[in-house]
């Protein structure tokens, strides 16, 4: 009785839709029609806004994947990308740094190229010169300046502390998008600017009570890299031709960073200095963490993730990673954390926090996205943040991580 009931509501169904499909058709049709009418007028910014705003998002992954998946390519990125500050840190014991990065980054770049290739079949398309400069001037700064940095600094600086300077990179983006480009920098995100530098002061101030005493050149170094990291992101998505196929952007990208790296290792003497015969185990399995892991997996979890979660919560890795990569180093490293550490690094992530939340109104100005990455340390990453890293680029300005 139930099933004979139900077969009646579906045959009820299906003639309903017979007799009204012509009559809804058309008013969808005539919907189209007024939208396309009212978008004839708008300014091309005004369709950026509605791309790039957080409002515009939705609250929920766009394409519904399912929440396990969802929540494992959040946590990959948080935890990920938060250890590989530690992954640098143990590699660079008895690698130098810049030949470390020359390894992790010419591996993982010749990979992605080979993924590029047999995704593009026999005959992909090759980049142009202006395609390839570009690429190398990105991979630059991202990789060598951005990312070699990160491993230079830490040769003499805990890597919490590195995590929590780094931190830094979204907002010397809204500083130098206010500066190069003139991007509207609302009241909030300028006072944000201010408590996220007076943060880092508290940080690495060596005088006053509690203070931390840290190696000048090493914080000045690591000061370097999120400027780099950002100059190299707002290149990358304002003036920068890159190669649209993602994995070869990011290929492209890598080896070019990699050829600046060995550059820098020659300058510093680390070819003198290198022991091929004294490399730990430990090091080597911290170099395969980082290719495998920070600039692979998580790159690719995060790549995903634009695809399918909104801005507003793929940001919350900024202040996420250093968190976890202070809890790494105090557990494993025994990096030690003072009371100031606490307070300065509290100071700092709520200034990240402040305008990673705000960055839809600061990007809204942008003309196409960035195929950047995610931030300095999760590096293979760079530019073209794969949409599985598998890649598609990230919205405009989204900065990925210098250490993956």
């Amino acid at each position: 009785m139930h099933g004979s009931a139900a077969q009646t509501g579906l045959m009820g169904s299906r003639t309903v839709t017979r007799r009204g499909a012509r009559g809804f058709s058309r008013r969808i049709e005539l919907r189209m029609q007024g939208r396309r009418r009212r978008s004839r007028g708008a300014p091309d910014s005004c369709a950026r806004l509605r791309t790039l705003d957080h409002s515009a998002m939705p609250s929920v992954p766009r394409s519904s994947p399912s929440s396990l998946l969802f929540w494992s390519a959040l946590l990959a990125v948080y935890v990920i990308w938060g250890s590989t500050y530690l992954g640098i840190a143990i590699a660079i014991e008895t690698i130098p740094p810049f030949l470390m990065a020359v390894i992790r980054f010419v591996i993982a770049g010749t990979l992605l190229l080979a993924l590029d290739r047999r995704r593009g079949g026999a005959s992909p398309a090759t980049p142009g010169g202006r395609e390839l400069r570009d690429s190398f001037i990105v991979g630059a700064l991202l990789l060598a300046f951005g990312n070699g940095f990160v491993g230079w600094g830490e040769m003499t600086v805990p890597s919490g502390i590195a995590a929590i300077m780094i931190a830094l990179v979204p907002v010397w983006f809204a500083v130098l998008g206010w500066l190069y480009f003139r991007d509207r920098l609302p009241k909030i995100v300028g006072i944000a600017v201010v408590i996220g530098f007076a943060g880092v002061a508290l940080l690495v101030w060596p005088a006053g009570e509690g203070a931390n005493q840290f190696d000048l050149a090493g914080v000045i170094i690591l000061g370097i890299a999120p400027i780099s990291w950002a100059h190299g992101t707002l290149y990358a998505a304002r003036k920068a031709r890159l190669p649209s196929r993602p994995y070869m952007a990011s290929g492209l990208q890598m080896l070019g960073g990699a050829a600046v790296l060995l550059v820098l290792a020659w300058l510093t003497g680390e070819f003198e200095r290198f022991d091929p015969g004294q490399v730990s185990a430990a090091s080597i399995l911290a170099l395969a963490y980082l290719i495998v892991f920070g600039s692979m997996i998580a790159f690719t979890a995060y790549g995903w993730l634009l695809r399918h979660a909104p801005l507003s919560i793929v940001g919350t890795y900024a202040y996420v990673n250093p968190i976890v990569a202070v809890a790494l180093g105090a557990l494993i490293l025994a990096e030690p954390i003072s009371a100031r550490t606490v307070v300065a690094s509290a100071v700092v992530l709520v200034a990240v926090a402040i305008i990673v939340s705000a960055r839809g109104r600061l990007t809204s100005q942008a003309s196409r996205p960035t195929p950047a990455p995610a931030s300095p340390t999760t590096a293979a990453t760079a530019t073209t943040p794969l949409s599985s890293t598998g890649p598609r680029p990230a919205p405009s300005e989204q900065p990925a991580a210098p250490s993956s």
